[in-house]
């Protein structure tokens, strides 16, 4: 299990934001996999256990009403308040398949989220999945789906060439359907990147510092 899994519900519109600060005024709820996880795994308290947001860990045929319902009392931080358009951010839904959860159930609980939270709420939702093996099935029908449903996906890979010191990576970013076109037209992006110790740098392909 990767110890990055998390669920951040957030209310943040603004860079520099102090997540401690955030936390403490109600605006940022978190929610650490595996650290919950454990938690659920060594848990004596049958009860406890039922009502945890990630029981379904422990009942393999369990569906994921009750992460859902954990997102939805988040929610209620939100609704009636001033602040509005709420964030949700999954990191990272193939997790979950490695953890045995069906796709069925997956969607069905990225299906009821995006319900409250862009429809109801008009806010978003952003979620991280991996496509870099294929052959899992499941995990490409997750990936697919996504694709189909988002507004806005991006897509980080390494080079086809191999290695460069100087350039880590490239970022596709592609716009489906934007307001500004037309119907049915995708506009995308394609940037290469660098990663530095505490941050990235991103630019055009061909302008990077190694080649000009």
């Amino acid at each position: 299990m990767a110890a990055s899994w998390c669920i951040i519900i957030s209310q943040l519109v603004s860079k520099g934001v102090s997540l401690a600060a955030a936390k403490e005024q109600g605006q940022l709820v978190f929610l650490e996999g595996l650290k919950s996880s454990l938690e659920l795994l060594s848990a004596e308290d049958t009860a406890a256990e039922k009502s945890h947001p990630l029981q379904f860990l422990s009942f393999p045929s369990a569906d994921m009403k009750s992460l859902y319902d954990y997102v939805q009392s988040s929610l209620l931080q939100v609704v009636g308040s001033e602040w509005k358009e709420p964030v949700l951010i999954i990191d990272d839904l193939s997790i979950l398949l490695s953890l045995g959860l069906s796709t069925g159930h997956i969607l069905d609980f990225i299906h009821y989220c995006r319900a409250s939270i862009c429809l109801r709420l008009k806010g978003d939702m952003v979620a991280l999945v991996h496509s870099d093996d294929q052959q899992d099935e499941e995990n490409e029908l997750l990936v697919k789906w996504l694709h189909h449903q988002s507004s806005l996906i991006i897509q980080a890979e390494g080079l086809s060439t191999g290695y460069c010191k100087d350039i880590h990576g490239q970022v596709k970013i592609t716009w489906r359907e934007p307001p500004q076109t037309a119907f049915g037209s995708d506009v995308t992006e394609l940037y290469q990147y660098k990663l530095l110790d505490k941050n990235v740098s991103f630019f055009a392909r061909g302008t990077s510092a190694a080649v000009l």
